[in-house]
């Protein structure tokens, strides 16, 4: 036990614990994407291998580990294999400051966190989730193949439209709970309870955070890095065997933590009513809060299967025209709530207000205009 209290030995035992359960749940993430979308499309899914298709994952595991390793002679071979390699790393590093449990600071308890006590910890995980485009883009680039580089150039002007929004969405709960800590930002709201849950006072906020995640991550209807009909498979066409599961690897662990951030900024983290509460044992925290992000990755796999792919001027258009400039507004009525200090519950009407005006806008900006230079009909008929 005496052991368990040197700091370098937990911190290796907290990686392990993060490692493998990562792994582990990208691996039945997938199983529970394919028997959810086979649900939603009236097919079977997984069941040949093992009961309810529980061991497919294994198998998929085993396949590409068995499977041939081919790099092509036209490869700029260097850049070809870190790409994957980037990929991982910038995904797994962005978890190092999201709590996954209650985080403790005492000698010989276990921390929930890989690096605790990160002031600037909303910073960090922006700062190395937003280098993972350089592996898509070095990954298409040293491919020395067209369809390659076009889906990763598209990948770049994709996430650096929608770093903007995504940053600027957690402005407003830095400067209402004081602090940019993602742990400090989880105790805030389980001290205030239920009602001090973040999403009460930034609904606009959390509905930012999550379509800018999910841009950021590549997942449907962001997925144009991925866009099979034109580019073939994308920045990925010359990739196989691991190097190739190295790369959804990465989008599964950017979806796991997008998950455990917005639980954690929005909805309480560990915490819930009665349940879940400031004293409550460790493993209902830990429950809960797995349980919150098991929810919003359902909510994810279903989006995919539900919404079409949006056209590339249709997603620039969404960041530039929407979101950037309804995530602006939004920091602006927070600065106004807090600088005449008005009570916090003035914030949900005003977001609500935001958001119907922002939507009644883009509406009447999108709907077709009739053309003032055609001739009415009638005309024509009379000329015939």
């Amino acid at each position: 036990m005496e052991l368990l209290k040197n700091p370098l030995i937990m911190a290796g035992v907290t990686i392990a614990v993060v490692l493998g359960g990562i792994l582990g749940a990208c691996s039945y993430l997938i199983w529970l994407e394919r028997k959810l979308s086979a649900w939603m499309q009236d097919r079977l899914g997984p069941n040949r291998v093992g009961p309810m298709g529980l061991l497919q994952p294994i198998a998929d595991g085993g396949k590409f580990l068995l499977k041939e390793d081919v790099i092509p002679d036209h490869v700029n071979k260097f850049l070809y294999l870190m790409a994957p390699c980037l990929s991982l790393i910038t995904t797994m590093l962005a978890f190092a400051v999201v709590p996954f449990g209650p985080v403790s600071h005492a000698p010989g308890d276990f921390p929930f966190v890989i690096a605790p006590g990160i002031d600037l910890g909303i910073v960090f995980v922006f700062a190395v989730g937003s280098l993972a485009v350089y592996a898509i883009i070095l990954g298409g680039w040293a491919s020395n193949n067209k369809y390659s580089a076009l889906g990763s150039l598209r990948a770049s002007a994709q996430v650096v439209s929608y770093e903007i929004p995504l940053g600027m969405s957690v402005v407003g709960i830095a400067l209402l709970n004081h602090t940019m800590s993602v742990e400090k930002i989880l105790m805030y709201q389980a001290e205030q309870g239920f009602a001090g849950w973040n999403v009460w006072y930034q609904p606009v906020a959390a509905l930012i955070f999550f379509t800018a995640a999910l841009a950021e991550s590549n997942r449907l209807p962001f997925d144009l890095t991925e866009c099979e009909q034109e580019l073939v498979g994308g920045f990925h066409t010359e990739y196989s065997a691991m190097k190739f599961a190295m790369f959804f690897l990465g989008e599964y662990t950017h979806v796991i933590t997008i998950s455990f951030l917005t639980s954690v900024l929005f909805f309480g983290g560990w915490h819930f009513p009665v349940i879940a509460e400031v004293g409550s044992p460790w493993f209902l925290k830990v429950g809960v809060l797995l349980l919150k992000v098991l929810l919003i990755i359902v909510l994810i796999q279903m989006l995919r299967w539900t919404i079409p792919r949006f056209r590339f001027d249709q997603l620039m258009g969404l960041a530039w025209k929407v979101l950037i400039p309804m995530a602006t507004l939004n920091v602006v009525i927070v600065m106004c709530v807090l600088e005449f200090e008005l009570p916090r519950f003035w914030l949900l009407p005003l977001s609500a207000g935001l958001f119907a005006t922002v939507g009644l806008i883009s509406t009447q900006g999108s709907l077709p205009q009739r053309s003032l230079t055609a001739a009415p009909t009638a005309a024509h008929g009379h000329g015939h």
